[in-house]
């Protein structure tokens, strides 16, 4: 029986027991409508007032400043969008950066051509945002700067903390992309200034097509879906309740279990570095220790990242390239192009992310066959070229 080894869990994650239980009786018995007046809707009604709880302890905020929406997409498309809608009087130049998410980096665009000017600063060598830079961009008409908090490629972790200062002393708004972040690393919204913060369920094992937005009390923001008086009258659509109280219970067990699961996630993707930092020809991507607790992204001298991909599928290990959302582009990866990578080198990458299932015997398992991997691909390349000359 094939070995099956999973490490992508920075594309998504499995939905736990715990929580699928949790679940499981707003699929059938407690259906109700919220908006509905007798017992099974206010059950449902209740079950939503908890799991906005659990979501607002989580990053220390107040259970009113979270609304959920569809997952991290939609969130970063309302905080963007509604942003720019409800305040461009005052301005129309947001601030961004060349990594970020294309949930994004797509609204920015998407907004360029309505009339907004977008600065996409440029990172360093292992993906930070330079603060000098950051203030040296902003102008009078800034109306939102938009950082993420972690990088879903190569796990880097930006200064949130500093920038929310700047924002604040600014009187800009300030927007994090912390989908990659929330329940994996300590969120502050008040420490950090953050006025804005999008989340997505499935990404702390919970389920998909579930998320959130964290929005400061008394920012003005539009909404993007109009009709009912659904969340707080911010985002109309009956509440999917089964995901909401997924979400909720996931984001609760992610924040007990953060610290203990942080440690041992980082103690074995150290152990995965040092381990393919030995094989000739190899290179990390981002910083060796300022990075998410189970991100690790290498690039492997001479040979191609996808046919990498597909020979670990072949013995059950599953991995990646890069962003699940970019998966089967033909274009070298924006987030290791902007750290210097040359187009070659990019496509010569890969990402392993470890979770909740990931063992010392799995990381070393990962190691032993890609070193026999990319031997065997080399060797291959080689003759390959010696057969053309």
């Amino acid at each position: 029986m094939k070995r099956e080894i999973y490490m992508d869990y920075a594309a998504t994650t499995f939905v736990k027991p715990e929580v699928l239980k949790e679940m499981n009786p707003y699929f059938t018995e407690y259906f109700g409508n919220p908006s509905s007046v007798y017992y099974i809707s206010r059950k449902t009604k209740m079950a939503i007032v908890k799991a906005r709880e659990s979501v607002s302890k989580t990053i220390n905020a107040n259970k009113d400043e979270i609304f959920f929406t569809s997952g991290g997409s939609e969130a970063d498309n309302w905080a963007i969008k509604g942003i720019a809608l409800a305040n461009g009087n005052k301005g129309r130049h947001i601030i961004t950066t060349k990594i970020e998410h294309h949930a994004v980096l797509n609204t920015c665009g998407y907004l360029e051509k309505h009339g907004f000017e977008i600065s996409y600063l440029p990172v360093d060598k292992s993906g930070r945002v330079d603060l000098d830079s950051l203030r040296k961009a902003i102008r009078e008409d800034t109306i939102l700067v938009s950082v993420m908090f972690a990088n879903n490629e190569i796990g880097t972790l930006e200064p949130i903390e500093e920038i929310g200062k700047l924002c604040r002393e600014k009187g800009i708004l300030f927007h994090t992309d912390a989908v990659q972040a929330v329940g994996n690393v300590p969120i502050d919204v008040q420490k950090m200034n953050i006025d804005l913060l999008s989340m997505a369920a499935h990404k702390f094992y919970g389920p998909k097509g579930m998320g959130a937005l964290y929005i400061k009390k008394g920012i003005k923001i539009d909404g993007l879906i109009q009709g009912g008086s659904q969340e707080r009258g911010r985002r109309a659509g009956t509440e999917n309740i089964p995901g909401i109280v997924g979400m909720g219970k996931a984001l609760s067990l992610a924040s007990e279990n953060m610290n203990e699961e942080s440690k041992r996630l980082t103690y074995l993707r150290d152990r995965l570095i040092d381990g393919l930092l030995k094989i000739p020809g190899t290179r990390l991507n981002g910083y060796r220790t300022n990075r998410l607790p189970g991100n690790v992204n290498v690039t492997f001298d001479s040979v191609d990242g996808e046919v990498l991909v597909m020979a670990l599928d072949d013995i059950g290990i599953y991995a990646s390239t890069g962003s699940a959302c970019s998966a089967g582009s033909i274009e070298p990866s924006h987030v290791l192009t902007a750290i210097g990578l040359s187009d070659k080198n990019a496509k010569s990458s890969l990402r392993l992310t470890l979770g909740a299932k990931t063992t010392e015997e799995d990381v070393d398992y990962a190691v032993s066959s890609l070193n026999e991997i990319i031997s065997k691909l080399r060797e291959n390349n080689k003759k390959w070229s010696e057969r053309i000359d």
